[in-house]
């Protein structure tokens, strides 16, 4: 026999209102976990005034830029300024150790940049050899991989000095199996649009440059890929 609608009505009103009230209660389905971060991996640039950014606001110097242009292209990174404008090879050698053992962190990677102030200063290329020779063996000591960034010397010191000289980098980043990035001043050296008026230290549009070129290296030295000698 088939009961009224009405009396159907007020027999089914409590059951709806149960299944709302649990359905009400229950969790949707679960939101998938987000990725892990990626940890924030630490770059070390070692280096003299063109790492420290001489004559520049700290926002607009090799570093900074630097790391925002690896942060844009989706890398956790920090980029640890350890530049002294003035430096020689022969300062850096004497003061790794204490940078290195001052940080907290161990670098993921260390860009080394020394050099330009030696070739100024006409320092024996033998010298600026041994110096960086020393520092790149006590960084693989320390298993840090290592960017080697090369300069050029200036021209009219000679072809004897400056054959020399150049020929540094290319063989100690053989000798050491490092990265090498073979000038540290490509696109920018004596361009007075991308120099300050010394004509010796990039403006910010000229540290664009350098950071243009160099970040792909870096990234590649960061994931391990590639040849170790950039060509």
């Amino acid at each position: 026999m088939l009961m009224g609608y009405g009396l159907f009505k007020q027999l089914l009103a409590p059951l709806v209102l149960g299944a709302a009230l649990v359905s009400a209660g229950a969790p949707a389905t679960a939101a998938p976990s987000p990725a892990p971060k990626e940890p924030q991996r630490l770059i070390l640039a070692f280096g003299d005034s063109l790492t420290a950014g001489y004559g520049l606001p700290a926002t607009d110097g090799f570093t900074r830029q630097l790391e925002d242009a690896l942060k844009s292209q989706g890398l956790n990174v920090r980029v640890h300024n350890a530049g002294v404008s003035g430096d020689t090879t022969s300062g850096g050698r004497s003061r790794l150790s204490w940078v290195l053992s001052s940080m907290k962190q161990k670098p993921d990677l260390v860009i080394l940049e020394l050099g330009a102030n030696d070739a100024l200063r006409g320092i024996d290329p033998k010298l600026t050899r041994a110096n960086l020779d020393a520092i790149l063996t006590e960084l693989k000591s320390q298993n840090l991989p290592v960017l080697l960034a090369g300069m050029y010397a200036p021209r009219g010191l000679g072809a004897t000095y400056y054959k020399a000289f150049d020929a540094i980098y290319p063989e100690l980043a053989k000798k050491h199996n490092v990265a090498l990035y073979p000038f540290f001043l490509d696109g920018v050296a004596a361009d007075p649009a991308l120099n300050q008026r010394d004509g010796i230290h990039p403006n910010k549009a000229g540290v664009a440059v350098i950071v243009k070129r160099l970040a792909p290296h870096v990234r590649r030295a960061l994931q391990g890929s590639g040849a170790r000698v950039a060509r």
